[in-house]
């Protein structure tokens, strides 16, 4: 059975249609994909906030889970509460997601509880860097609040928007030395394996989700060969968004 365009998120039924005008944007986001999914082992892979589905285009035997539904979702569930028995996965991906969690530490030990021994979570999330920010603060619609604890005990909002959102959380969780040691150490069964800085110019110039781009679909890859020969020093300062790769012990 499909659903009425009435009945799903108007924001989603948006997202979906700049997806299918913007080539640039297609083009990104198979390489974010492709990161990603490299960064898992081979076997079965869930997708959680997996939005519009859209990366069924890339991988169609994923799992993607939403808290909204959506064609393409195969299960509506809260990322805080995965309805999976233990160890079923492989891999956990996302893209753009954690951010939007209210409880970042719970949904974590959520992910270790459904992985596999070995199994991984690759994210690729906004990065607080030197440049970035300043666009981020100025000329993204979502927040960034770098005095948020995201380690602190918060109470489960019924009504809260699927959409509401920190841009700062993976960069406190992640960006950091220390903070990686407290994450190890709150849940300890999950090893941060890899943090990298990506999206220097191609991202940016495409405007993500929003109907403008200043760059077109056939200058993609050339671009993000280029970015990929940055060194990483100078990409810490420049980058939009970070991978960070966890693995269960």
């Amino acid at each position: 059975m499909t659903q009425s365009a009435t009945s799903l998120n108007q924001r989603q039924v948006i997202h979906r249609e700049v997806w299918a005008r913007k080539k640039a944007l297609r083009a990104l986001y198979h390489d974010f994909h492709r990161q990603l999914f490299e960064n898992c082992p081979a076997g079965t892979v869930l997708d959680i906030g997996g939005g519009t589905a859209h990366i069924k285009e890339s991988r169609p035997d994923v799992v993607s889970a939403d808290i909204l539904s959506f064609p393409g979702i195969d299960v509506v569930a809260d990322a805080h509460r995965l309805p999976f028995r233990n160890e079923i996965f492989d891999g956990v991906v996302m893209l753009d997601v954690l951010h939007h969690l209210e409880r970042p530490i719970e949904f974590l030990k959520e992910a270790s509880r459904v992985l596999k021994p070995g199994g991984c979570l690759a994210m690729i999330e906004p990065a607080m860097t030197t440049i970035a920010r300043r666009f981020y603060d100025r000329f993204h619609e979502e927040p960034v609040d770098m005095n948020a604890d995201p380690f602190a005990l918060v109470a489960i909002d019924p009504d809260r928007d699927p959409f509401d959102a920190n841009q700062a959380i993976p960069t406190l969780l992640f960006a950091t030395a220390p903070a990686c040691r407290r994450i190890e150490q709150t849940v300890p069964s999950l090893r941060i394996r890899t943090v990298e800085w990506h999206s220097l110019f191609a991202y940016p110039m495409s405007g993500g989700f929003q109907k403008w781009s200043l760059i077109p679909g056939s200058l993609v890859g050339p671009m993000l060969a280029f970015e990929r020969k940055v060194p990483a020093p100078v990409r810490k300062h420049l980058a939009f968004r970070m991978m960070i790769v966890l693995q269960r012990i």
